[in-house]
């Protein structure tokens, strides 16, 4: 580290080299924190989580029990030991609580004073963060399982949402209404996010065990099937042929940059896709547990160099190396099954929730070294200040004194 900051300084390397390496560190240090707890609001499994980009400060979490709180993630207190506190909950008491299982939400990727939520009562509404009450309010036919903003869009308001129909469907927040529907899977979409390079291109998943990759301006089908053979025929059965897993297809992913994508199957396999070409890159990360029959939230860190994955994988959390598949570490802190991860890439920590209602805080480290050279420095400082010119020495006043 030292080494870097001499270079930045002499102006030998690049800032972001320097910040990549610290970001790196930090996630490989990552541990649960026992001074940092998320207050309990959940009476049931915790499904969906995020952050909001502006800010990086508020979450959102969505629960089984239909249940939305949002919490502050800010420490006020000046004190090591601390409680997010959740600062409002569109709880059961209110009569615009979701009547089922609250499967996504998320924040308007521009504003805080907005976020949208779905559920299994065949919902989506986009909430108003002020009063708690929803703007608008979406109908579907069946259980919505997944919805998603884009990060960038400037061109269109499209929400894309994932139903146990097979069509995806396009809702526009500026009309309030269903604009159009893309078809070509033939099971339940279980998962759907746009890209965050191209404002225009959405990927989903299906419990028909393919991948799509959409450009949403096109009338026509699907641009790419994902086909986890690379076209290699000999390799693939009839059946199988252009399917991205050997099961229901759950989890999926874009990463930072846009340039790949992350999918997970119910067959306990992960695959790293190339987004332009819809090539699968072949990484193996070996067995990866999946037991779940709806969507799984997993995420990937940004800024680090190699990028990392966080999937949860029965009661822990598995971190991955994205482009060798190497496993790097397993989180273990929950009691019951993790279902959904976030990461917070301004600090780069990790928040995490499960089945035990609990949501966890995984934040980085310092290690001894770190806190020797931080009580080295100080007592250097104090040792110089005091053998510092008077001519240089600070002479402000304070009308405190």
């Amino acid at each position: 580290m030292l080494g870097f900051l001499a270079a930045r300084q002499a102006g030998l390397d690049d800032p972001l080299r320097l910040r990549r390496a610290e970001s790196t560190r930090r996630v490989l240090g990552l541990e649960l924190n026992p001074d940092r707890d998320v207050d309990r609001i959940h009476g049931n499994g915790i499904n969906t989580i995020d952050i909001d980009a502006i800010e990086g400060r508020y979450m959102l979490s969505g629960g089984a029990d239909g249940v939305i709180a949002i919490y502050d993630l800010e420490n006020f207190s000046g004190k090591p030991q601390y409680t997010c506190k959740a600062v409002c909950t569109v709880g059961r008491s209110s009569q615009y609580v979701h009547k089922f299982s609250v499967e996504t939400v998320q924040w308007y990727p521009y504003d805080t004073g907005m976020f949208v939520s779905s559920a299994f009562d065949k919902t989506m509404k986009v909430w108003d963060t002020e009063t708690l009450k929803p703007a608008e309010v979406f109908q579907f036919e069946d259980n919505v399982y997944s919805h998603h903003l884009s990060s960038i869009a400037r061109k269109h308001s499209l929400i894309a949402v994932g139903t146990k129909n097979p069509k995806i469907q396009l809702c526009d927040l500026k009309s309030g209404s269903r604009i159009h529907v893309l078809q070509g899977h033939r099971a339940e979409v279980l998962s759907v996010q746009w890209s965050p390079r191209y404002e225009h291109i959405l990927a989903s998943a299906s419990a028909d065990s393919k991948v799509k990759v959409w450009d949403v301006r096109r009338a026509s089908g699907s641009l790419l099937t994902l086909d986890q053979h690379n076209g290699d025929k000999t390799k693939a059965s009839s059946e199988a042929v252009n399917t991205a897993h050997n099961g229901r297809v759950n989890g999926l992913c874009f990463t930072g940059d846009g340039l790949y994508i992350l999918t997970a199957g119910t067959d306990d396999r992960m695959r790293l896709w190339n987004s332009a070409t819809g090539e699968n890159t072949l990484v193996n990360y070996g067995k990866v547990c999946n037991e779940s029959r709806k969507k799984l939230q997993f995420t990937v860190s940004r800024g680090c160099s190699p990028e990392f994955v966080f999937v949860p994988c029965g009661s822990s959390i598995a971190v991955y190396a994205l482009h060798t598949g190497e496993l790097v570490a397993m989180h273990r802190g929950h009691y019951n099954n993790v279902d959904c991860c976030e990461f917070h890439p301004d600090y780069q920590e990790l928040y995490s929730g499960g089945k035990d209602g609990n949501i966890l805080a995984w934040v980085p480290v310092l290690r001894a070294s770190d806190v020797e050279e931080e009580s080295n420095s100080s007592n250097k400082a104090a040792a110089n200040q005091s053998s510092v010119n008077p001519a240089f020495q600070d002479a402000w006043s304070s009308d405190e004194d």
